[in-house]
């Protein structure tokens, strides 16, 4: 049975209720301009102005005063609580890519919960949006044109092994696990590219937002706006 409760032929920004600027959300909506929230990300939505076109979550987090103000067919309700909002919505919401906001940066335990999210969805073109940071997961070969000396972190979201071009720290001969060897902190020296086997996370400045969507595929005419 097909899962898909919300459509998008545009790339989607999904709205948590975690910490999320209005400069960092506007940047997604300008790149994503279809909004989704995850439960009381509603709230913070309507906080900056915004009407989600749609709210799916296990609703416990919106507020009344959320519910009264958007429409009732926009509300999808999921009540099995073996996932989080954040997950629900990439498993329930179809869409070219995504971009994720308000997902961490407050709570540790949150900021967690987003990422092991990420490694469960190796299908999706998704890419989380914090202050100061974006992160995906790194299909088995992607390339990244990144400027000289951009900072360049991989952590392991299980066993990984791969090679690397372009870091100043390359990975031949290295098992990663998030128990043993990470890759944090390296460094590009320009144009990088990796071969993964296992699920990698990358993780850049947020100024290279749009060299990630590239290395996902999505195309410039679509992200580079």
């Amino acid at each position: 049975m097909n899962s898909c409760l919300v459509h998008s032929a545009l790339g989607v920004t999904l709205l948590g209720g975690g910490e999320a600027s209005a400069a960092c959300v506007t940047q997604a909506l300008t790149i994503a301009p279809c909004l989704v929230a995850a439960d009381g990300g509603a709230d913070r939505a309507l906080a900056l102005g915004l009407h989600p076109e749609a709210v799916l979550g296990d609703m416990d987090s919106i507020s009344p005063a959320a519910r009264a103000v958007i429409p009732p067919a926009r509300l999808f309700r999921i009540d099995e609580q073996d996932s989080t909002d954040f997950d629900k919505c990439l498993t329930h919401v179809e869409a070219p890519f995504f971009l994720a906001v308000g997902f961490g940066g407050g709570r540790l335990d949150h900021t967690l919960s987003a990422m092991s999210v990420l490694a469960r969805h190796p299908g999706r073109r998704l890419v989380w949006v914090g202050a100061e940071d974006v992160a995906f997961l790194a299909p088995p070969e992607v390339a990244l044109d990144l400027v000289p000396g951009t900072r360049l972190s991989l952590f392991p979201m299980g066993r990984v092994r791969g090679r690397a071009e372009g870091l100043r720290w390359g990975l031949e001969g290295d098992d990663f696990n998030p128990a043993g060897r990470i890759g944090t902190s390296n460094e590009a020296l320009g144009a990088v590219r990796l071969s993964l086997a296992g699920p990698m996370l990358v993780l850049l400045p947020r100024g290279c937002l749009h060299a990630a969507l590239a290395g996902l595929g999505v195309p410039p005419t679509v992200h580079d706006r």
